[in-house]
């Protein structure tokens, strides 16, 4: 039969710890895991390998596997058979349960959100004492202050119970490691697992610290998702206190209108220094829509479209959809043009896929496609979308040379962004 001890941090923090003859040695003060990257990873528990104690007036950190907790009538007992100095390499290497995770924010994965760590479930096996949950329930902080059993005591005469909330140690993601020498790729990899706008949720919840941490650990693509589900404060606070060189590869990954959004909210001289630092190319596109007024279509139009020429077939632009791989929005609707890019057709993806591999786009197009021009107010575009019920709508010049598209996911994205600004005004 296999002996377990389950306990709770909270019930073993201030406890005396005895030797083998009886007598106290220091009380406990933290429990050390292993947060080496790796170590433990894939387990649903994390091995403790350091304590705590105090001794008198001074405070040492020793290995655990000479201690053992045992629980006797739910009193814990901590006993010592020696001391044993913690190499400095495990302390660096290790996480301090007290320290840094109690009171502390931590990523609930399944929940998608911030939550306060309220205590921390433990058992010792033969093999050793693991963690095994974190405690975020009221219980928990019942438990802290010493009043969680005489409150459950009370509430059973009106046959009402404090829910538990646990979250396995395997589905929370600490935040608050800056003191820890750990790196912030590994210590955040569970993150990339989030959708981009729960993770920007979580960003905007957290401190300013904690979260400019939390994204210069994002790779650039993960990063630039996140990026663009951010309110404008928090995108701005970002883009002005990260690296240029982290920043400018990150805007690069975006959609050029999206950077141009960002880049007009901030500091002139911190927009040219970004544009300097992205390639060429992506810094051509966005300084094209700077130039437009905010109350213009061209300053919300994307320039990231498909066009084809009019004698390409069905399979010519089905393989080079393969190959590019495009994002969903811009199949919404896909362009014909001559070459001088002028405007002279329109196709969906629908038409695309149910039609003959062998015949040519012009069979397929509509050859009067609705458009607006760069210079239009922005005013007109829920027009035009709501008239001819449009997912996408071309963008042309005075001469009908082709643009951009304006998207209807931008369109309602800046509605919900005004609405969100005169609430808060």
């Amino acid at each position: 039969m296999t002996t377990l001890t389950t306990f709770y941090l909270s019930r073993l923090i201030g406890k005396e710890a005895y030797g083998t003859d009886g007598e106290a040695i220091g009380i406990v003060k933290d429990l050390l895991v292993s947060a080496v990257p790796g170590v433990q990873s894939e387990s649903s528990s994390q091995l403790v390998t350091g304590i705590k104690l105090k001794l008198g007036k001074e405070s040492g950190l020793y290995s655990f596997s000479s201690f053992r907790v045992v629980k006797a009538r739910e009193q814990l007992n901590v006993s010592c058979s020696g001391l044993i100095q913690l190499p400095a390499e495990e302390v660096n290497n290790g996480l301090l349960l007290v320290e840094n995770m109690l009171d502390k924010q931590i990523v609930d994965l399944n929940g998608r959100k911030l939550v306060r760590v309220n205590d921390i479930r433990l058992v010792t096996l033969p093999t050793g004492t693991f963690t095994i949950a974190v405690d975020i329930g009221i219980e928990g902080l019942l438990r802290r202050i010493g009043i969680a059993e005489p409150i459950k005591w009370f509430l059973s005469l009106f046959r009402i119970n404090i829910p538990a909330k646990f979250i396995l140690w395997d589905d929370v993601q600490a935040i608050d490691f800056s003191n820890l020498n750990i790196k912030l790729s590994k210590s955040y990899s569970k993150l990339h697992t989030l959708h981009p706008s729960d993770l920007a949720d979580i960003l905007e919840d957290l401190g300013k610290k904690s979260s400019m941490s939390v994204f210069a650990a994002l790779d650039e693509e993960k990063a630039a998702d996140v990026l663009e589900e951010l309110e404008t404060d928090a995108q701005i606070h970002l883009v002005e206190n990260l690296p240029v060189d982290k920043m400018a590869d990150v805007l690069e990954k975006m959609p050029a209108d999206e950077v141009a959004d960002i880049l007009d909210e901030i500091e002139d001289d911190k927009a040219e220094m970004l544009l300097k630092e992205m390639d060429t190319e992506s810094s051509q596109e966005v300084r094209e829509l700077l130039e437009y007024d905010d109350d213009r279509v061209g300053s919300i139009m994307t320039r990231d479209y498909l066009s084809f020429s009019a004698t390409r077939t069905i399979e010519d632009v089905l393989v080079e959809l393969r190959n590019r791989k495009p994002e969903s929005a811009e199949l919404y609707t896909m362009f014909v043009t001559e070459t001088d890019d002028e405007l002279i057709g329109t196709f969906n993806l629908r038409d695309l896929v149910v039609s003959e591999p062998n015949i040519s786009v012009s069979t397929i197009m509509k050859s009067k496609p609705v458009y607006l021009f760069d210079q239009q107010k922005v005013g007109a575009i829920a027009e035009i979308v709501s008239k001819y019920n449009l997912l996408a709508v071309p963008v042309v010049d005075d001469n009908f040379r082709l643009q951009g598209m304006v998207v209807i996911d931008d369109i309602v994205e800046d509605l919900i962004r005004e609405r969100r600004t005169r609430k808060r005004n």
